[in-house]
């Protein structure tokens, strides 16, 4: 049966129960191979883990039908799935345009590591596909998207950059891992590939590192026969059952970070001592309106800056007891982290000095805006 709305699919897309004896909750291929009945003359499409496995495979329709996609792969983590998806697409002497204010490691990774194998990329301080054009090269093969970005979640015109990158020959990647599928599809917006870090918000529960990628089903096999294939970036079955499991619970979770951020979100912009409140879905947001059409809903991440950057951070964290402090985000828990990078790297990662990074949780909001109501008065 077709899966007509998102929270069937993420309870039931990709699961045949007749082929489990009509198990809830299908069971986990545990193992690295699958020997061949050699009186079928047709043989199984799994053989060896490393390239496929069924419970790998329930995760990827899944996800794959919640974006909309041809098909999906699912990686040992977020950036073996960002890493696969920029490899396979570039050799020597190409060039890459990517958004300014992208994930760190992204940036990393394209900034230094391609280097190497003489591949230079162009992060683009813009937001719309004039300011993409104008850094283009003839040997331009790939823009990297990311939208709501890094930090400060700036929205790209996502239509109008795809629509120009795909008359020029150019493969369009965004790593959708902010909004999920459940609140953003880009690749109905003529994006060709989306990643995701499903540590975050698709698993949920801050209990796997695991990655995934969605787009046409030629790159999707292609990709998983080189790339994460040779590479060895296969995700674990045990690690895709938790991913399906989490996946189950994310439209009522991702509901709830979104109310629960909504209502932070506005305290904070209301504070005396707060500066500026970084959230798509504030009215007060540079591109709120161009992320209402590209977006049905708003995840659990937000940022704000102080008025004052001189303040005592470690104070300010020390008031904090249901945020924990950490560098990820997107799951059951509130964290927080704050940025005070050197001028120079807060330039390169388009990130203001003092930004503090909250991660809304499923904690009661009640609970959160209490905590930081003392922390902002006593800091």
């Amino acid at each position: 049966m077709t899966q007509q709305h998102k929270e069937d699919i993420c309870m039931h897309g990709g699961e045949d129960r007749s082929l489990h004896y009509g198990a809830v909750v299908p069971p986990i291929y545990q193992n690295s191979l699958f020997v061949q009945d050699v009186s079928h003359t047709e043989a199984s499409r799994f053989s060896y883990t490393r390239s496929s496995n069924p419970t790998i495979e329930a995760a990827e329709v899944k996800i794959a039908q919640l974006e909309m996609a041809e098909a999906a792969r699912c990686f040992s983590s977020g950036m073996a799935a960002i890493s696969a998806s920029i490899l396979h697409h570039v050799g020597q002497q190409d060039h890459i345009l990517a958004a300014r204010g992208i994930y760190g490691p992204t940036h990393v990774f394209l900034a230094q590591y391609l280097k190497r194998f003489g591949i230079e990329t162009t992060f683009v301080d813009g937001w719309c596909a004039e300011d993409f054009e104008k850094a283009a090269r003839p040997n331009t093969k790939l823009v990297y998207l990311e939208s709501p970005g890094y930090g400060v979640f700036r929205i790209l015109d996502l239509r109008g950059i795809a629509e120009w990158a795909n008359s020029r020959g150019i493969v369009t990647v965004i790593d959708n891992t902010y909004s999920t599928p459940f609140f953003q599809n880009p690749l109905q917006m003529g994006v060709k590939i989306a990643v995701h870090s499903a540590t975050k918000y698709l698993g949920g529960h801050s209990d796997i590192v695991a990655g995934a990628m969605a787009g046409s089903s030629d790159a999707m096999q292609t990709i998983a026969l080189q790339e994460r294939s040779l590479l060895g970036a296969c995700m674990d079955p045990h690690q895709a059952s938790l991913l399906t499991r989490g996946i189950r619970t994310l439209p009522i979770r991702m509901r709830q970070h979104q109310e629960s951020a909504m209502r932070i979100a506005m305290f904070l912009e209301s504070h005396p001592k707060v500066a500026r409140v970084h959230y798509p879905w504030l009215p007060s947001h540079e591109r709120h309106e161009l992320a209402r059409t590209q977006m049905c809903g708003c995840s659990g991440l937000l940022s704000f800056e102080l008025k004052d950057t001189s303040v005592d951070y470690g104070g300010f964290r020390s008031k904090l007891h249901v945020f924990g402090y950490g560098p990820s985000w997107g799951g059951f828990e509130s964290l927080m982290m704050d940025f005070r990078l050197s001028e120079a790297d807060a330039a390169e990662m388009a990130i203001p000095y003092g930004l503090i990074r909250l991660s809304i949780g499923l904690e009661h909001p009640d609970s959160l805006l209490e905590e930081l109501e003392t922390a902002l008065t006593e800091v």
